[in-house]
């Protein structure tokens, strides 16, 4: 089975660890428009297909949830977590490596994250899924614009 790497743009959402760990580990979490769906079920349906062979009893077995949730409309949440020893690279627009921890990566943050979809049955044997697992994390903007960027300034009511 080969592994497919994906490319998604995601904007930031919740609670971020992706530079310094939480006491959880580190985690990134965010919302990516459904441009990938379509190859992200056909990949899943064929590592499905591996766990299927490998399952105990596949007549007992308990299926997991696709690793993404639909939000609203055209726009899915994903999410990552990882340990030091996986720990993927962050970089910023020139992929060049982000070593600063203090650099706030919060809500409203764009950046693209390059993963795959790996497949898993856990211990009992019998459950099994599919998860991602991030290989690189770039940087594309550090928050939302600010209202200023947003209306613009216009003649009308002012404070003061």
């Amino acid at each position: 089975m080969t592994r497919k790497t994906f490319i998604a743009s995601v904007v930031l959402e919740g609670y971020q660890a992706i530079l310094i760990p939480s006491k959880f580990g580190y985690s990134l979490a965010g919302t990516m428009d459904e441009d990938l769906i379509p190859q992200l079920k056909e990949d899943r349906r064929e590592s499905l297909e591996w766990c299927k062979s490998k399952l105990k009893n596949p007549k007992r077995s308990s299926l997991n949830p696709e690793p993404w949730e639909k939000v609203s409309e055209n726009k899915y949440k994903i999410k990552f977590s990882w340990n030091e020893e996986v720990k993927p690279k962050v970089v910023d627009t020139d992929c060049v490596e982000i070593k600063d921890t203090s650099l706030p990566l919060v809500p409203g943050c764009r950046v693209r994250v390059a993963f795959y979809q790996k497949p898993y049955i856990l211990k009992d044997g019998i459950t099994y899924g599919t998860s991602f697992k991030s290989i690189g994390v770039q940087v594309v903007s550090l928050s939302e614009p600010s209202m200023l960027e947003l209306f613009g300034k216009i003649d009308g009511y002012k404070i003061g």
